[in-house]
């Protein structure tokens, strides 16, 4: 289940918002926001704390400290609830809508008396907010967008969320007596971006002890509907979960026909009719005798149908069932393959974790080589400056003295390498001259402003990034933040085609809210010939750990290691960030 420090998060970034409704002090909002995102990603479970336990927490003082306790024990914090008090529910809800900010959406209750997204549709449609400053057409056509993006989102979580809660119940039912197998399938098995529903599946001689299990859970807040089959319900923070249970010689069956996307079944079932079979989830049959003929696991199934093993995240009906009848199915790149993470930020800008404390937690993953890449100076916010980068190198060059060698602290040595992540300005200039840069053993270039561009600009604000000889890596390409933020209107092939052209990889972005690249945008800049970086781009020690959801996106992607530099040995990925770097300055 979600960790307490998630719920502490939001609940900040909640009262951030609050605060900012209301007109609050804006450096108090700004405060709330810090702790939220240091809470978060915080590696001590904060409700097992006392208060000066999290003070210990960067950004967190004691009278936070003091709400967080507060929360544990009561389960709300009162000063969150007097603030909730005095703003309709609907202006709050406008606050979630992409690219609407808290500001924005206290000047239209104030200024036009909207409270609800259909009152803003319709004064949208009205053309009403054109008298309000700072609002235009404009700004019309992107809440438009924002709305069309919440609503397509619904009831929808982003897949750790939905991970949390699945692995939970997976664990807790594989030890109900008379349990064979337990997984989870669905959507979240393919590895999905965001998941609807929950879908688990257990094989047992009897349902009965799974099902009383599963509806006693804990956070089961609600049985929606029972059975010897199927039991359905929905847990305390409002997700729905489907439990099947089916006879463990159906299991394979049952686990492919639950798995597969509905366009993916139904090929699979059009290729056993042809073959004169009924292929259901409790097994393949012969269609004349009645008779089971496989259905005991996946692989059985697959290949009664002529068919290889086909891996989950490949299960949408793109190629993968033609692929499999001509033997052509890749052979996707896993977690274990990662040698390194190339993106990453410590305390020196706005991670959360100093230094020494994301390398140590970088080595316990077993990495060979690890990137820290702190943002550049144009953020501002970040006062990044040459001074501060330049001693940062310093301490990387003496830790990686510890973890390199033999006798490095890691076990069998993790090298590292100090890197940057740049800014790509509205013109595509990155934040250091060249002579600079070339201090720098990788560099990461992303877009962090001016998203609203036009298709022109923003394209050739890539490819010029991409032309840079000292970018190794554009990061998070299309800047989009899952349900808050659209991505970036550019000719993407023109950018996959920069990017095979100047031997620049993309990002493939592990964090949850973003895993960006899309999986159909990975499978076109493949066609292009580009190369790809899996990165966490951890701000905190537990998100180092996102990286499995960040290698799902890459089987989506249809990619195997070949494609990812950071699966490639150590020694090859240098001739990558160097030999290949004087050809990219030839050509750019």
């Amino acid at each position: 289940m979600a960790r307490s420090n998630d719920e502490v998060a939001a609940l900040f970034q909640e009262y951030a918002d609050l605060i900012s409704i209301t007109g609050g002090d804006a450096f108090r909002a700004r405060v709330y926001e810090k702790a939220a995102r240091a809470v978060g990603g915080h590696h001590a479970d904060v409700s097992t704390l006392d208060v000066k336990g999290l003070q210990e927490i960067p950004n967190v003082g004691r009278s936070i400290a003091e709400k967080i306790v507060e929360y544990v024990r009561t389960g709300s914090v009162l000063a969150v609830e007097e603030l909730r008090a005095r703003i309709p529910a609907g202006v709050r809800r406008l606050t979630a809508i992409p690219t609407l900010g808290p500001r924005k959406a206290l000047m239209l209750y104030e200024e036009l008396g909207i409270s609800s997204i259909d009152e803003l549709v319709d004064a949208v449609h009205e053309e009403r907010l054109r008298d309000l400053k700072g609002f235009g057409p404009k700004t019309e056509q992107n809440i438009l967008h924002g709305i069309g993006l919440l609503q397509s989102s619904g009831d929808r979580v982003l897949i750790d969320v939905a991970m949390d809660v699945a692995e939970d119940i997976v664990s807790a039912l594989s030890r109900v007596t008379g349990c064979r197998r337990c997984a989870y399938a669905g959507s979240l098995r393919r590895v999905r971006e965001t998941i609807g529903d929950i879908d688990v599946l257990a094989a047992a001689p009897r349902s009965q002890p799974l099902m009383r299990a599963f509806t006693e859970l804990p956070y089961v807040s609600e049985v929606i509907a029972g059975g010897e089959a199927k039991t359905s319900v929905r847990t305390t923070k409002g997700l729905a979960v489907d439990l099947r249970v089916v006879p463990p010689d159906s299991w394979g069956a049952a686990l492919q026909y639950f798995t597969g996307s509905k366009a993916h079944n139904i090929r699979t079932r059009e290729l056993a009719v042809h073959q004169g079979l009924k292929l259901s989830e409790y097994g393949l049959f012969d269609v004349e005798s009645g008779t089971k003929i496989v259905s005991e696991t996946e692989e059985e199934v697959y290949a009664r149908l002529g068919l290889p093993w086909i891996p989950p995240p490949l299960r949408e009906d793109r190629g993968e069932i033609e692929a499999g009848l001509r033997g052509e199915l890749p052979d996707l790149v896993e977690e274990r393959d990662i040698r390194g993470d190339l993106h990453t930020h410590t305390d020196l800008t706005d991670g959360l974790a100093p230094l020494e404390e994301m390398v140590a937690a970088a080595a316990r993953r077993g990495y060979a080589y690890y990137a820290i890449t702190d943002h550049g100076p144009d953020m501002a916010m970040q006062r990044m400056t040459d001074e501060r980068i330049l001693a940062q190198r310093a301490q990387v060059r003496e830790l990686d003295g510890a973890y390199g060698g033999r006798g490095g602290r890691s076990g069998r040595g993790m090298r590292l390498l100090h890197g940057a992540e740049l800014n790509i300005g509205p013109d595509g200039d990155v934040d250091w001259p060249q002579e600079f840069l070339a201090g720098f053993d990788l560099c990461v270039a992303s877009v962090h402003s001016h998203f609203n561009q036009d298709r022109e600009a923003m394209t050739r604000r890539m490819v010029r990034a991409c032309e840079n000889p000292y970018v190794h890596i554009i990061g998070h390409p299309t800047t989009r933040i899952l349900g808050k933020r659209p991505g970036v209107d550019a000719d993407l092939d023109a950018v996959f085609a920069a990017c095979a052209r100047t031997g620049t990889a993309l990002e493939i972005n592990a964090h949850p809210d973003r895993l960006d690249l899309r999986d159909q945008d990975i499978l076109r800049a493949k066609r292009h010939g580009v190369r790809f970086a899996v990165d966490s781009d951890a701000h905190a020690t537990v998100h180092l750990a996102n990286m499995r959801y960040g290698v799902g996106r890459a089987q989506r992607g249809w990619l195997t290691k070949d494609d990812v530099i950071n699966t490639w040995p150590e020694a090859r990925l240098r001739r990558f960030l160097h030999k290949e770097r004087a050809q990219r300055h030839a050509r750019a």
